[in-house]
């Protein structure tokens, strides 16, 4: 497989920085790939015999960073280190860290080059450390690796004593603004309650809790919030954020009052109550989830596509977490007949005032070029960070902004630049993208393996791919960027940088006799067309069944917004 432009940079600059700095941390949100930039940064890094070991937390993300690393980098052997397996046989190890911490298995660990860190910001934490000292005492020289999307830890403490530099930082408002997630569309709404909630204390990690469910956790209050929930996305599976368990607790019975199935889960319930209450949602049984702090990270629906706040964060980096379980895109085989173009955001509380909206972190300038990324230092810890974060990854200082204290009550704020960046995406594919009748309603791009195509349809994009041997898939459905973007993805998935540059020397060169017998008889006098442009051509030919076959299933009358 092959990376998108994005990723490439993101590796470029992690194994620079590695290699002049001996560690670095990369920042990269939900959709980004973040699996795959760092497997695609440990196969750089172990190209010379090198050895290595990729850290995570739990069970699952072990077994996932394996399977995305031998696609990554199929030619490398790899092991596991964790409670049924305790091998250090492969080149690049995957480890769980409860497990490698304890002092008998570290004593076994052999001398490694590089240690990777997955979820970096629980590098600081003693199990974490205790690995890390280790490998640093038996190779000086080891270069460590972290990768975060949630770099501001909740209890202020800085990763510095493990990372001294940012080595990459792909932005949410890039991958919003690429099509690799839906744009959110929020809203600032005030129910008389901003003027106290501005006034509640900070704690060591954030707002006091119990003062935020004073002031929401109020009938009066969560009525409104019904109200506009019910007139703004009464109709979208919602996930929604409270304060405390309390609070959740009589939000989720005001939902149910109201004929809405909505239902809670919290830390205090069993592990496996909460794996049944998620398992009634991802079914489409629950309209709305209401939690406490339980899926800020590591869980993902993409049909949901509102997201309430009912509480503010003081750090960004959480309220960004918080929206961003609402902002994955569709996979219409796994979720058919459902259509996503956006995320609704209702925000009750100040986060969006305090921070200000998502758009902010837009950054079209400079984002997505290769070579060493422009830097600052971080006045508070010194730190060397990219040029464009508004707050330090590694010790939380938040830099003023000149627009900051933007948004406007009750009223959804506008997204700009993002068409401009969905130019940049045809521009920076590593496959060439053709109008195939110069209509703009029908695009292709070919590598060696496969193709991948956008089309146009009664006010609606579809996104379709196929590879040798592969009957055509249906990829996506909605809006033109995320279209693009999955297309895209399909050919990365199935292309190697080999066989994805077989075709270029095509777009310069007249088409084949062979070719035009398969066209219809008007291409032949057209002396602009190319073999590229002619490939493209017959390849929707021979498809084209397929593809409209797959446009009018998924046109159908079962068809519903998310």
């Amino acid at each position: 497989m092959r990376l998108r432009p994005r990723q490439k940079t993101f590796v470029e600059r992690s194994v620079a920085a590695l290699a002049s700095r001996g560690n670095t941390l990369g920042v990269a949100p939900t959709g980004a790939g973040k699996t795959i930039m760092l497997s695609a940064v440990t196969g750089e890094m172990i190209a010379n015999g090198a050895r290595a070991c990729v850290l995570a937390h739990r069970d699952e993300l072990t077994a996932q960073n394996r399977a995305k690393f031998e696609r990554v980098v199929p030619g490398a052997s790899t092991s596991v280190i964790d409670a049924m397996e305790k091998s250090w046989g492969g080149q690049v190890a995957f480890a769980m860290v409860p497990t490698l911490a304890r002092a008998s298995n570290l004593a076994e660990m052999p001398r490694l080059d590089l240690l990777v860190i997955d979820e970096a910001h629980h590098a600081v934490a003693e199990s974490y450390r205790r690995i890390i000292d280790r490998v640093r005492s038996a190779n000086p020289d080891a270069r460590i690796f972290g990768v975060t999307a949630t770099p501001s830890r909740g209890d202020r403490k800085g990763l510095r004593e493990v990372f001294d530099n940012v080595a990459d930082q792909v932005r949410l408002g890039e991958l919003i603004a690429s099509g690799h997630l839906v744009p959110p569309r929020t809203f600032v709404i005030d129910v008389g309650v901003q003027d106290e909630l501005r006034s509640v204390r900070k704690t060591m990690s954030d707002f006091d809790m119990a003062e935020v469910a004073d002031i929401m956790d109020r009938a009066p209050v969560t009525g409104e919030v019904i109200r506009h929930w019910k007139e703004k996305a009464g109709d979208r599976q919602t996930v929604v954020f409270c304060s405390t368990v309390d609070h959740a607790r009589n939000v989720t019975e005001a939902f149910k009052a109201t004929g809405v199935c909505a239902a809670l889960i919290h830390g205090e319930l069993a592990s496996e109550t909460r794996k049944a209450i998620l398992a009634d949602y991802a079914a489409g049984n629950t309209r709305v989830i209401v939690n406490v702090a339980v899926l800020t990270e590591g869980w993902d629906h993409p049909p949901t596509s509102c997201v309430v706040l009912l509480r503010p964060s003081s750090y960004k980096s959480t309220m960004i977490q918080m929206v961003g379980r609402g902002l994955r895109t569709i996979d219409p085989e796994e979720h058919p007949g459902l259509i996503k173009t956006d995320c609704i955001v209702l925000d009750f509380g100040t986060s969006s005032l305090i921070h200000g909206t998502l758009e902010q972190d837009v950054d079209l300038d400079g984002s997505t070029q290769a070579g060493e990324a422009p830097t600052k230092t971080c006045p508070g810890c010194g730190a060397e960070i990219p040029l464009a974060a508004t707050e330090c990854p590694l010790c939380g200082e938040a830099f003023p902004r000149e627009d900051e204290g933007s948004g406007e009550g009750g009223t959804a704020a506008p997204l700009s630049g993002f068409m401009m960046t969905e130019i940049d995406l045809l521009q920076r594919s590593s496959f060439a993208w053709v109008d195939l009748f110069g209509t703009d309603d029908a695009l292709m791009a070919a590598g060696f393996n496969g193709w991948g195509g956008i089309f146009w349809k009664d006010g609606i994009w579809y996104a379709i791919g196929g590879a040798k041997g592969v009957r055509p898939h249906l990829l996506g459905v909605g809006e033109r960027t995320v279209c693009l973007a999955q297309a895209d993805d399909w050919l990365n998935t199935h292309e190697t940088d080999q066989t994805a540059f077989k075709t270029k020397g095509w777009l310069s060169q007249l088409p084949t006799e062979k070719q035009l017998k398969y066209l219809p008889p008007e291409y032949r006098h057209d002396f602009g067309l190319t073999r590229y442009h002619a490939s493209a051509l017959m390849t929707f030919g021979f498809n084209k069944h397929g593809i409209g076959q797959l446009i009018k299933d998924a046109a159908g009358p079962d068809r519903w917004a998310a």
